[in-house]
């Protein structure tokens, strides 16, 4: 079975305009990446563990802040690698301030061979696109989510 991730398009309307919120991650194999490179707050479900709860769980590791409903499911997106991803959209209901993310870390020998471990934010940084922004920051397996995303809202 193909592994699954969860995740949150977070969006909000700005002056008739709709801006989603997108995640880079960190670490020394993204650092150079932009365009092509972003994504939407998710990870890894859990044996056992609800779809939606894993979405929210991952979104606070990663923004350091806890995202209210309602949700609503956009669909199921398989990437190229093979790992299907399920988002919710959602409207963001508070401000937030993306300069001010507290993302969770992890850690990896680095450099390569040097025996050395160090930490790794998971996400380095976040911002607000607009849709014809965000097609070309977000990685090409959940560009659909985007066009489901302004289908949804008209």
């Amino acid at each position: 079975m193909a592994k699954r991730s969860a995740g949150l398009l977070i969006y909000r309307r700005s002056d008739g305009d709709i801006r989603v919120l997108l995640i880079h991650p960190g670490g020394p194999f993204w650092a150079r990446k932009d365009d092509g490179a972003w994504s939407i707050p998710k990870g890894l479900v859990d044996e056992n563990e609800d779809e939606l709860a894993a979405a929210q769980r991952e979104t606070q590791e990663e923004l350091g802040i806890t995202v209210d409903g309602p949700f609503e499911r956009l669909g199921d997106y398989k990437q190229p690698g093979g790992k299907v991803v399920i988002a919710w959209s959602v409207e963001a209901a508070i401000e937030i301030d993306v300069a001010t993310i507290k993302s969770n870390s992890f850690t990896m020998e680095w450099p390569p061979r040097s025996g050395s471990m160090k930490a790794f934010p998971e996400v380095d940084r976040a911002g607000w696109f607009s849709l014809p922004e965000a097609e070309v920051k977000i990685l090409q397996g959940q560009r659909p989510m985007l066009s489901d995303l302004a289908k949804r809202l008209g």
